[in-house]
Parts: structure tokens; C-alpha cells; sequence
């Protein structure tokens, strides 16, 4: 398997509960899917998160996306979080390549996600903090950390239970930074809802790029964004 369950409870994975429920593991892929990961993954030519399409990516993904909405990764998930019967909830699933500055500002997620799932896949990260996702103790200071940053190195997991103070976000970083993100939704109509919105997002993006890069571009390190 490329995302087996049983790699959660490798001694050096990080759940905690407080000042919400959230978990980090190390080494969640293989290493010799590497190759495959990269090859297969969207050749997006916007920055954002935009919805996943099978069509998008080659085989070696949309393998990845089956395990990590399937039902048995999204129990395990729901344990280690405390959430019962999360695999029962529809599943939003979306991926990034490119971020531009404005990308990353804090917030809590929306009241329709229940919890939300990053694995990430960059074969190397620089030597900065800029980009590295950050759990917050508020929204108003990226420097506030709950745990230590997670550089989006491949095989890096991340997942927490939203909440009215999971706060996290990261700094400001432009380039390639690939993860493919999956949301436990509320219902199906949320789903429906966010899929139009994300594949609206995409079509505008595609056509008002240079807009979309300048957008945000000079935003303060700690800026924050309702949900």
C-alpha cells in the first residue's frame, strides 16, 4: 500500500488534543513510489488548491487519493482524532502545486469540514521556514506554534479536527509546493457546493493568473482570514 494505516503509529508521530485535536507522522510513503508520485502528479499551471480530477493525474495518484478516502485510512484517522464514524462523512478531496504569497494566511477551516488530511510530496524544501505548515495557538501570530513547523517534504502528513480555534496557516512561500489535501465534509451538499466553487476558482485563475499572483503579494506574515 502507498498509505498504509499501520504507519500512524510509528513511535515518532505527534497527536495531541490540545488546544485542539491534531496529529503529524513522518515517513508516510514509500520510498520507492517516489519516481512514480512525481510523474503522476497534475501538471497545474495556476497556483492553488483546486479539485481533484482523475483525468487530472496519472495512475500512481489517483492510487494515493483511493487509500486516503477509503474507509479503513479514514477510521484510523477518526481514532487518533476522536471523531466517530468518520469514515461515513463524503470526502472533498483537492491538490496544489503552486502557491503564490497570498496563499496561507491563518484560519480555522469551515464549519462544514470535520477534519482535514495533508500529505504532502516535494522531494526537497529549502532552507526556510517560509511555507511550512504551522498548528496556532491564535489568529493573529503565525509565530505562536502549538508544534514544530512541518516542512512539505514528501511522505509528511498532517491532519486535525476542525475546531473554533484550529488556527493554522503558514508564511508566505511562492513556487511549487505539492499536497494533496482530503476534507471529511458534513453532508454531500457541501461537497456539490465546494466542488463548483473550486472548479469556478480554476477557470478564473487560468484566465486572470497575473491578477491572482499580484493579489496579496505584500501581506503581513501574520495575516488571517475568516472561514
Amino acid at each position: 500500500m502507498l498509505l498504509d494505516p499501520a504507519r500512524l503509529e510509528r513511535p515518532d508521530t505527534d497527536i495531541r488534543h490540545e488546544p485542539f485535536s491534531f496529529m503529524i507522522a513522518h515517513g508516510q510513503l514509500p520510498d520507492d513510489a517516489r519516481n512514480d508520485l512525481e510523474r503522476d502528479f497534475p501538471q497545474y499551471s495556476s497556483a492553488g488548491f483546486f479539485p481533484y480530477d482523475a483525468s487530472d493525474c496519472g495512475p500512481s495518484v489517483n492510487e494515493l487519493v483511493e487509500q486516503m478516502t477509503s474507509r479503513a485510512f479514514s477510521a484510523a484517522i477518526g481514532r487518533h482524532l476522536g471523531i466517530e464514524g468518520l469514515e461515513n462523512y463524503p470526502t472533498l478531496v483537492t491538490l496544489c502545486r503552486l502557491l503564490n504569497r497570498r496563499h496561507g494566511t491563518i484560519h480555522t477551516d469551515s464549519k462544514s469540514k470535520i477534519a482535514t488530511a495533508l500529505i504532502y510530496l516535494n522531494p526537497m524544501w529549502p532552507d526556510t521556514s517560509d511555507g511550512c505548515l504551522r498548528f496556532l495557538r491564535s489568529i493573529n501570530d503565525i509565530d505562536d506554534m502549538v508544534a514544530p513547523e512541518l516542512k512539505p517534504l514528501y511522505g509528511e502528513f498532517a491532519v486535525f479536527r476542525r475546531a473554533e480555534n484550529s488556527f493554522h496557516g503558514h508564511l508566505p512561500y511562492e513556487g511549487e509546493r505539492r499536497v494533496i489535501q482530503v476534507a471529511w465534509l458534513t453532508s454531500e451538499e457541501e461537497k456539490t457546493r465546494k466542488t463548483k466553487r473550486g472548479k469556478f476558482s480554476r477557470a478564473f485563475k487560468k484566465i486572470f493568473g497575473k491578477l491572482d499572483r499580484k493579489m496579496g503579494a505584500d501581506r503581513d506574515r501574520s495575516a488571517s482570514h475568516p472561514d
